[in-house]
């Protein structure tokens, strides 16, 4: 029987930090880092984030923005927000609307609300290829020891169903 495969695209904080959580989830067949802009005036910079290509049976839609919203500053509105932008990417209306429901529901975890949006796809920048996978590729380093693995541990803590 084929898969039947969806995506979204993230957009929080580092796209090395996005990508690695989400390359780490059960599901998840392709993870493309770089950076990605929409039509929303807000939203027609490129930044930094990721398109998370997924098994929808193995893990829901909601699953995915919950850990996207645990895994970065997602309440916090800092001044890097144009490079690292708090952002749901959808590519179809119908999931524009399910990621607005989604989001809503979930903006119950936190005490301040999500600065999070959810913005129409127009286009994506592959990342250069030095830097794609850059986790596996710098486990060891300093950066990844400080912001990655901690988002890790939690994947594992609060996640344990959906990680790999």
């Amino acid at each position: 029987m084929q898969q039947t495969m969806a995506k979204v695209g993230f957009g929080g904080g580092c796209h090395w930090c996005t990508e690695a959580v989400f390359s780490n989830l059960k599901g998840v067949q392709k993870v493309l880092q770089g950076w990605i802009s929409s039509s929303h005036p807000d939203a027609i910079t490129y930044s930094e984030a990721v398109i998370v290509k997924y098994d929808p049976a193995i893990i829901p839609l909601d699953v995915l923005i919950e850990i996207h919203l645990m895994t970065h500053s997602a309440s916090s509105n800092h001044s890097m927000r144009s490079k690292y932008r708090s952002a749901i990417y959808t590519f179809s209306s119908r999931m524009q609307s399910e990621c607005e429901s989604i989001l809503q529901q979930k903006a119950t975890l936190f005490d301040k609300p999500p600065v999070t949006k959810v913005y129409p796809f127009k286009r994506f920048k592959l990342n250069k290829e030095e830097y794609l996978d850059y986790y596996q590729k710098n486990r060891e380093g300093a950066f990844c020891q400080r912001y990655i693995t901690p988002k890790l541990h939690l994947l594992l803590e609060k996640y344990a169903d959906y990680s790999k």
